[in-house]
């Protein structure tokens, strides 16, 4: 079976200063390699193919049956490296804390140990005037059972 330490290196080697960050390598009990990259600009077709080729000149597949599959993470997937923090800074993600509830507002001030969200809360009062509230929330990551971008349409 093909080592995830092994693609991880390969492709660590081959993004290696091109702006290009790993966000996960997955290998299936059935031999389907999934590996997500991106970039603060996002990943291009041809870069997904270079990594895959970068893979694929690296193992015989007369000795390892694999699927490979090299792609970003989708928009709907919550993130996995820091690296994804700090490339939305300053759009709406929502934040599912550890005890389960929901947040959502603008990421702000990522750094290694965590990061703010704005969340701005509109209220009525007697009649027709609104009210906007801004709170910050501070998150360290160890509090953050999940978070990803909102997109909305």
């Amino acid at each position: 079976m093909i080592e995830k330490s092994k693609i991880e290196k390969l492709v660590e080697e081959h993004i290696s200063g091109t702006g290009i960050f790993l966000v996960a390598v997955k290998i299936s009990s059935s031999g389907k390699i999934t590996v997500l990259a991106d970039r603060n600009e996002g990943i291009t077709i041809d870069e997904c193919v270079g990594i895959s080729r970068v893979i694929e000149k690296n193992f015989d597949r007369d000795m390892e049956d694999y699927e490979l599959m090299v792609s970003s993470p989708g928009i709907d997937m919550p993130f996995q490296v820091l690296k994804q923090y700090y490339k939305n800074e300053g759009k709406r993600i929502e934040v599912v804390d550890i005890e389960g509830n929901k947040h959502s507002g603008i990421l702000k001030n990522v750094t290694d140990g965590g990061f703010e969200l704005i969340k701005t809360s509109e209220g009525k009062h007697k009649g027709k005037t609104k009210d906007t509230a801004t709170v910050e929330i501070s998150f360290n990551y160890d509090q953050v059972k999940s978070a990803k971008e909102i997109i909305k349409i």
